[in-house]
């Protein structure tokens, strides 16, 4: 596949390769992602492996839109949708309870899903593209440094990721902020977004 996030064609081959079960590296606007349909029991079992994660621990998805919800979570709180109104697109992660049917790959075993809305266009056009949730774990095997640069990531997996598109340098770390918001809001991971912002509430 070519790896230049400057063509509509690159994108294209990128969601033929999701939607057969593939996995795609991509450019989000911190970090390069790992991404699998995350509808795809197979290919989630693939990024586990690739990656060397740890059993129970969740692996978060994008949508690319609030509608796409409905596939992943059972609903959806009052201080949510605050913050989905104040900071998506854009790295905030929102843990919400998950419906039955999503995969315990991705809830670790859990009840929760942690969901965002990139604002990285490629990243979101890849979600719209596919008309399902995509993985979005950092692009490096468990414990190493995750990539800002595509080569970075060819370097760890190689011929083992179906697609890599190439979305230049990124900002790096910090990752996502991850919000626990199925009771109340708790911060989980501080990142991108400053915790302190993430608590207060706007009315």
């Amino acid at each position: 596949m070519p790896d230049s996030s400057n063509s509509a064609s690159v994108v294209d081959a990128a969601v033929r390769t999701l939607a057969a079960g593939g996995i795609v590296v991509y450019p989000t606007e911190t970090l390069y992602g790992l991404g699998v349909d995350a509808c795809n029991e197979t290919a989630l079992q693939r990024l586990v492996e690739l990656k060397g994660r740890q059993p129970g621990k969740p692996i978060a998805v994008l949508i690319s839109a609030t509608a796409m919800l409905e596939d992943v979570v059972e609903d959806i709180s009052e201080a949510a949708a605050d913050l989905m109104r104040r900071f998506w697109p854009g790295p905030l992660t929102i843990v919400l309870r998950a419906r039955p049917a999503v995969s315990r790959v991705l809830t670790g075993d859990g009840d929760g899903i942690g969901v965002r809305i990139s604002s990285h266009p490629v990243a979101t056009r890849l979600v719209r593209a596919l008309g399902r949730p995509l993985t979005a774990p950092s692009a490096n095997p468990a414990g190493q440094r995750p990539p800002t640069r595509v080569e970075e990531a060819r370097a760890y997996f190689g011929n083992r990721v179906d697609g890599y598109i190439d979305g230049g340098s990124l900002p790096g770390e910090p990752a996502s902020t991850v919000v626990d918001a199925r009771d109340g809001l708790r911060v989980i991971r501080d990142g991108a977004v400053p915790a302190d912002l993430v608590l207060r509430r706007v009315v």
